[in-house]
């Protein structure tokens, strides 16, 4: 695995995410309240690009009839059919067997960089 340093720490602000071309790959790098996660931008579900679509929160198991929204900036939603991913484990909260491919985020030097 190769290491691609592709920005400085603290160009890219917690709840906000950036994109880079890596060996062909289009990579989003989020910020997740300051811990840095890398995903490709590509829904397993139909190949959608996932990191256009929005960041958010989603519901968590609480009882009947009612509803806890929990996760806030942890899990995006893909921009085609609604499916989400958290981020910070590529888990999908829709199915379980679908996952996102995960880069490890390096972060040394005061730079962010991606194993690829």
């Amino acid at each position: 695995m190769t290491v691609h340093y592709v920005d400085e720490a603290g160009q890219i602000p917690e709840g906000q995410h950036r994109m880079y071309e890596i060996d062909g790959k289009s990579i989003g790098v989020y910020n997740v309240k300051g811990e840095y996660y890398a995903i490709l931008n590509y829904c397993p579900h139909q190949g959608a690009q996932l990191c256009k679509g929005p960041v958010c929160g989603t519901t968590l198991l609480s009882p009947v009839y009612e509803y806890e929204y929990g996760k806030q900036g942890e899990i995006v939603r893909c921009p085609w059919h609604g499916w989400e991913f958290d981020i910070r484990t590529g888990k999908s909260l829709v199915e379980g067997k679908s996952r996102l491919r995960r880069y490890a985020v390096i972060h040394e030097n005061g730079k962010i960089g991606i194993e690829v």
